[in-house]
């Protein structure tokens, strides 16, 4: 689950540029915490002879004495030392370390006292070009810190660095490199959650809208049940924001109960606990039973609404299963020819000048060959789009192949029909999954096309009973998922659609009493609540002394109330009005008129964060999702947390941080390229030698 944003968190300050070498990028560890006792170990190389000393040596201005008296820390990477430590060996550290050091700006140290950590140190960028000196040497911790990216960004938990061939491939490159043990890793893993947690949570703080939420679910391969939890929000400027909170072990026994714990437990840790207007769930019972229990909580604490609902996404490849019943036989030897296609640059290149003399069309390799509903549709395409030179592919290469995968006129004739049946359903997944916002109000207007689709199925006269049959399940899948989702809450998010209102709402939510409580609810809440300096203040009970009212008061009373009704007309004119067309943004939609609907806007703001899907539908019915099944199954219940969390964190543009100390991973790759180029220069030069 990605922190997905348009113009998402406001972007965190970047340090200032800094020189090659100048280790304030990477946070001053401590060797406690990483297991490494100096950065200087291991890196040291021959250098040529120090300048000679002089009584008050030029080397000290570039060092920073601490307040105890008894050490200095170097001003430009924080490196420490004794202040015993002779001026003769602090040059060689400047000459080794930072070479061309005599000729960089201004130096420019934390305030942080010595003894604190983490500290960071950054210089300004010289100007112009610096001298050519020796060839720069990588500190190895500025590798490990590469390395920790490597493990974020594949999900793989540190273990993985343990492998002796991959120890030894960085020794043949290099027999002085160290990396850190994998227990390190993990405390450093540990830090940085930490670190970016806080960073999450105090962008919530500033938040002003309400907050909704949903949860996804699955086991790993050590049989652990964890949950996702996601917020969703819109801010000032309508731009949509979501952020992974958390990723947390259910306990066993996994049910309601424990569920309502941990996702309790989550929103506490983030002080939100009461700013939540909606749960969206994966369907399941034990979620359902978690999130009725919240919704009883909060209604006795009468912190304000609150409703959850089902995932539409999960619901539709439920419905879309059933559909495929009848071709479960039938999609896997599809699946293995196609498999075979992507294999061999032969065939696939046979099938291609194939399809273009029978005119079956063009396709593009690899075809999709996953067990998601985009997989599932593609077996049943090429069957009916292409059935003739699938046919002449599996006669040519029968040997490797095998005439068993040739299709009968029986199982074509599923196909043919059961892909006729399901285009629509295709056509509405892809539109749901390319919809930037998929708002519960477009999710509900394409469900109840999936419902009307189901319905003239079950009605035709010419509908195979095994596909009657089908459509009946499937209807019943629709009849229980409308009655879960169909309440006020959903009532008013999908009118508060500008492309959906009153006129494309569907039937089961059509209700003239939905109306007027939505009207009430927005009069109750988005009228006094957030403009209550336009009512002066106070209210008609406070003003009463003795039953006797002054004619200022009754003027004032009545002037109030006419406002009252310029709220409720605010309403009243958004609903009269046409809604907008279907490819409308409609965050930006609202963008423009909130000027016209200051009140309603505020109300919409809230509720079109309400999710229709537990996940993003991409990840249901496309090939992304077994990407990510497979790092959540096969990631360690000691890296689960750390690592996901942190991939989500950062892939939203949240800085990576250590003890809050943001690490610069574009002056590290610099760096790296920097000395990469240089030791491939070196090494020509000595070729030439």
């Amino acid at each position: 689950m990605d922190w997905s944003v348009s113009n998402s968190y406001k972007s965190y300050k970047d340090m200032e540029p800094k020189t090659m070498m100048d280790m304030g990028h990477i946070p001053s560890i401590d060797p406690i915490d990483i297991g490494l006792d100096s950065s200087e170990k291991g890196n040291v190389v021959p250098t040529a002879k120090p300048r000679k000393k002089t009584m008050t040596s030029v080397y000290l201005k570039y060092f920073e004495t601490a307040l105890d008296g008894k050490s200095r820390r170097c001003k430009f990477c924080g490196q420490s030392y004794s202040i015993a430590t002779a001026t003769g060996n602090l040059g060689r550290h400047l000459s080794n370390r930072h070479p061309g050091y005599e000729k960089r700006g201004d130096v420019v140290t934390s305030s942080t006292p010595l003894s604190s950590q983490p500290t960071a140190t950054v210089t300004k960028k010289p100007q112009g070009p610096q001298p050519h000196g020796k060839a720069s040497q990588v500190d190895y911790d500025h590798l490990n810190w590469l390395l920790i990216k490597w493990l974020i960004l594949a999900s793989l938990p540190p273990s993985t660095l343990e492998e002796k061939w991959l120890a030894n491939s960085f020794k043949f490159l290099n027999p002085s490199v160290r990396l850190w043990p994998s227990d390190k890793y993990k405390a450093v893993f540990q830090e940085v959650f930490r670190s970016m947690q806080e960073d999450v949570r105090a962008s919530l703080e500033h938040v002003s809208s309400k907050l909704s939420v949903s949860l996804d679910f699955w086991t790993s391969y050590e049989q652990n049940s964890y949950m996702s939890v996601t917020c969703h929000w819109i801010d000032e400027n309508w731009s949509f924001h979501n952020v992974l909170l958390d990723i947390c072990r259910v306990p066993y026994p996994h049910g309601g109960s424990e569920i309502y714990n941990s996702l309790v437990r989550v929103l506490k840790t983030y002080n939100i606990e009461n700013r939540v207007l909606s749960c969206t769930h994966d369907n399941s019972q034990n979620a359902h039973q978690a999130c009725q229990t919240l919704k009883e909580i909060l209604d006795v604490q009468k912190v304000g609404p609150f409703c959850y609902i089902p995932c539409a996404a999960r619901t539709l490849s439920l419905i879309i299963d059933d559909g495929l019943r009848t071709t479960k036989p039938i999609i896997p030897k599809i699946r293995e020819f196609i498999q075979e296609l992507n294999a061999s640059l032969e065939i696939s290149e046979d099938f291609i000048q194939l399809t273009t003399a029978y005119q079956e069309g063009s396709w593009r390799f690899p075809l999709d060959t996953s067990s998601r509903w985009s997989g599932n549709y593609q077996m049943l395409d090429i069957v009916c789009k292409a059935g003739k030179s699938m046919d002449a592919v599996i006669r040519k290469y029968e040997e490797t192949l095998g005439r068993l995968l040739v299709l009968n006129v029986a199982e074509k004739n599923v196909v043919s029909i059961v892909h006729a049946y399901l285009e629509p359903f295709y056509k509405t997944t892809n539109n749901i999954c390319e919809n930037k916002v998929p708002t519960v109000g477009l999710v509900l207007f394409f469900m109840d096309h999936i419902s009307e689709t189901i319905a003239l199925c079950r009605e035709s006269h010419q509908t195979p009973d095994w596909l009657k049959s089908a459509a009946e399940d499937m209807a019943k899948k629709v009849s229980n998922y409308n009655s879960q989702v169909c309440n006020i809450f959903t009532y008013m998010t999908t009118i508060l659609d500008p492309r959906i209102k009153n006129e494309l709402i569907p039937d089961s939510l059509n209700s003239e009493n939905y109306l007027e409580k939505a009207r009430a609810h927005f009069l109750r809440n988005y009228y006094t609540g957030h403009y209550s300096s336009m009512s002066g203040g106070y209210s008609a009970q406070d003003s009463e002394d003795g039953g006797s009212v002054s004619f200022a008061e009754q003027i004032a009373r009545k002037k109030r109330r006419a406002s009252m009704s310029n709220a409720s007309d605010e309403l009243t004119q958004y609903l009269s009005e046409p809604p907008a067309p279907i490819q409308t943004d409609v965050l930006e939609w609202w963008k423009v008129n909130s000027t016209r609907y200051p009140r309603l806007s505020m109300m919409a703001r809230d509720f079109l964060a309400m999710q229709a899907n537990s996940v993003m539908p991409e990840e249901l019915f496309c090939t992304k999702g077994d990407e990510i099944d497979k790092q959540r199954f096969c990631m360690p219940h000691d890296s689960t947390q750390a690592i996901l969390c942190i991939k989500s964190w950062t892939q939203g543009g949240l800085k990576l941080k250590y003890k809050s100390t943001e690490i610069d991973y574009d002056r590290l790759m610099e760096l790296a390229a920097t000395i990469a180029a240089e030791n491939s220069s070196t090494g020509f030069d000595k070729k030439q030698k």
